[in-house]
Formats: C-alpha cells, structure tokens, sequence
C-alpha cells in the first residue's frame, strides 16, 4: 500500500452496557475497504476492485490500474519495489511483457499477489 492505515480509533456504541456497534471516520473505513478488497476472499478465488477492472477496460495495464488503484506514484511503487521510476513506467506502458520475478517484486511493493498482476 502507499501508506499505512494509521490506527484506528473507533467510537464504540453500547446497549445495556454492551458494545453493538464500532464507528470510525469514513476516510478510514475506505483505507480498510481498499485492503479488504485485494485480500483473497476464498482459497481459489482471487478478487480484483471493479475500479481496477474498470480501468483495465479503458486500455490501461494491470500495473498502472492497481498502483492508480492504491493512490500509489510510479515513483513511490518504484521506490517500494527497488526499481527506478523510468522502469515503472516503461512497465506501465501496453505490450510490455514483464517478468513473473518483476511481477512479484512490483505485487509485493502494492501489498496485492502476483496473480492480482497477471494479464
């Protein structure tokens, strides 16, 4: 991710002297929402953002569309996966063909799988 969620702090609503509900602020919730939603929701099945879906059809890369995704820079990506910034944008670009090694190193930067990277 490009940022850590920072620690959560949430207001707790109680009934005869029982927590029922946990609030927290919205920008939180949607930090959680984003990591929840690249986990793997079930043991075969790995789940893609329709935000990432979306922009994978309007003709961007897998790459580009998670990092966009993430509110990650080419630069802040590149930093994370030890690469240069020229290399995360040449990546970036439609028809490159990086390799299943780069592919990781780029995964792991973005907190995602490999397979989440995959075209």
């Amino acid at each position: 991710m490009s940022k850590p969620i920072r620690k959560i702090e949430p207001q707790i609503i109680e009934k005869d002297g029982k927590p029922v509900f946990a609030v927290i602020p919205f920008d939180q919730f949607v930090e959680l929402k984003k990591v929840a939603d690249i986990y793997i929701s079930d043991e075969s099945e790995l789940t893609i953002p329709h935000e990432v879906v979306k922009a994978i059809i309007s003709g961007d890369t897998m790459i580009k569309a998670w990092r966009e995704y993430l509110g990650m820079t080419q630069g802040g990506l590149a930093e994370k996966a030890g690469m240069t910034q020229p290399a995360v944008a040449k990546l970036e670009k439609p028809g490159s063909a990086p390799r299943r090694a780069t592919l990781k190193k780029l995964a792991d930067a973005m907190g995602i799988s490999v397979e989440q990277l995959e075209e």
